[in-house]
């Protein structure tokens, strides 16, 4: 049985990053992740509180669906991964929704290429943001 997972782009530890409600709208998460098995949990915080996550990942087609679980309500997370981290669109009861995009703290040598990636996401249409 594996401690955590090898492959490169999930990578057990701290992540950051964000989510947001439409264009220019940046809600900062802070979290940890662990990557074993083809399963995720962890824990975090943002601007609306701490939160655990559950969820599930394939190497395979690199793409994840978490669960991020508050003590008032859960979000629905689905998500594409690559050498920046994870993107996608997260989901409470069909009525919210938005994007997101979180990456590992320790990918000290993209941050900057990472902050330009997000100001050119937040200056999309929301439709494009969510594609």
């Amino acid at each position: 049985m594996k401690t955590h997972e090898m492959h490169p782009l999930f990578p057990s530890g701290e992540w950051e990053g964000f989510y947001s409600y439409y264009p220019g709208d940046k809600h900062l998460m802070q979290c940890s992740f662990t990557f074993c098995n083809a399963l995720i949990t962890g824990r975090g915080n943002d601007d609306i509180g701490s939160f655990s996550w559950k969820g599930v990942y394939n190497t395979a087609v690199l793409s994840c669906s978490m669960t991020k679980f508050y003590s008032s309500h859960t979000v629905f997370y689905t998500g594409e991964v690559d050498e920046n981290g994870i993107w996608g669109n997260w989901d409470i009861d069909g009525i919210w929704r938005g994007g997101f995009h979180l990456w590992p703290k320790t990918k000290q040598e993209n941050q900057h290429a990472q902050k330009v990636e997000i100001e050119t996401l937040l200056q999309q249409p929301l439709i494009q943001v969510l594609k």
